[in-house]
């Protein structure tokens, strides 16, 4: 099977799948006995956390209970999350606890996080609700609503402005019509964008924002090849002309997922590990929100690009536990 991608012709394949033989009792005993006493046993809890589906993770949060509930005379009832918070810290106890949550939970969580206090992670808000289907963002939209009390579109409304607001909404609303495919549309739509860009001074972001927003993967494809008739360039290249700032990364997301969303998110992985620093947020995100749907496409798609392996970056970009859980989520070890 070849995991390159043409409109997303490709076998979604994860990196994190259910262990065979599974017992929620043993995990949740070997859990606590790894956090019990003094010092803790973090390679134990990697071992079985970062080997287990999300659906398996869930089983053992409600045994541990279960097993380990009533420990405490008194106290409230003993909880794997909150005990796993206490005895972990930094980048590691990001991963595990990102991985004890829903995709859907921990997406709504991340964009919870992008909005709330002072100023907006407007990159977190582009990449998570630009780059997804309209059902996945639906059930983001309501996971973030069922925890947060607060629709998603008010807080975004709440939060962002401009081109970029009506993006995001838009994508909240899940606009996007999966059922069109006219090539006469197309043209004509790709004519709109080139009257809206290279043919005008200045840059009509609006128009941009509706129709790559409300075009379906089959119609933006139709969209981009007719685009590069009329102009001779690609769409990508001539956003990256007209346009800037975060306003381009999500239209730049809409894009790039029509055609192979596994690039997409090795480019953004690559982007967050090159150069001085690591992004360490992107990094988390990316590999524990896509573990268990496409990340060995993601792999795959990474190291076509880059010429080495995202196990290989990630050694040389990160380190202790925290490089060893990503390690096994990726695959490698």
């Amino acid at each position: 099977m070849s995991l390159g991608v043409e409109m997303e012709m490709y076998t979604e394949v994860p990196t994190v799948v259910g262990a065979e033989n599974f017992d929620a009792v043993a995990d949740a005993q070997a859990l606590r006995a790894a956090m019990k006493g003094l010092g803790t046993s973090e390679q134990e809890i990697i071992d079985i956390l970062c080997n287990r589906s999300n659906a398996q993770r869930q089983t053992i949060i409600e045994t541990y209970t279960q097993e380990f509930g009533r420990e405490d005379e008194g106290k409230p009832p003993r909880d794997l999350v909150e005990d796993l918070k206490s005895e972990l810290g930094g980048h590691f106890e990001s991963v595990v606890v990102g991985l004890m949550m829903s995709t859907v939970e921990y997406c709504a969580k991340q964009l919870h996080k992008a909005m709330k206090g002072g100023g907006t992670d407007e990159e977190t808000l582009v990449e998570i609700l630009c780059s997804r289907t309209n059902e996945e963002v639906k059930r983001i939209a309501d996971a973030y609503e069922k925890e947060y009390g607060n629709p998603l579109e008010a807080d975004i409304k709440d939060d962002t402005s401009g081109p970029l607001q009506r993006l995001l909404v838009l994508a909240v609303e899940g606009v996007k019509d999966d059922r069109m495919y006219n090539v006469e549309k197309a043209a004509e739509q790709a004519a709109q964008l080139y009257q809206a860009g290279e043919a005008k001074l200045g840059t009509d972001e609006d128009a941009f924002v509706e129709i790559l927003a409300h075009a379906g993967q089959r119609q933006a494809f139709l969209i981009f090849d007719e685009y590069k008739k009329i102009s001779g360039r690609t769409i990508e290249q001539a956003m990256q002309d007209e346009m800037d700032g975060e306003l381009l990364t999500g239209l730049m997301a809409l894009v790039k997922t029509v055609s192979n969303r596994p690039q997409y998110f090795a480019e953004r992985l690559n982007t967050a590990m090159e150069g001085c620093g690591t992004e360490d947020r992107v990094l988390i995100n990316i590999i524990v929100g896509r573990c268990e749907i496409d990340l060995a496409n993601i792999k795959y798609e990474y190291e076509r690009l880059y010429g080495k392996t995202l196990l290989s970056t990630i050694t040389g970009e990160c380190s202790g536990d925290y490089r060893n859980a990503l390690a096994v989520l990726i695959g490698g070890a």
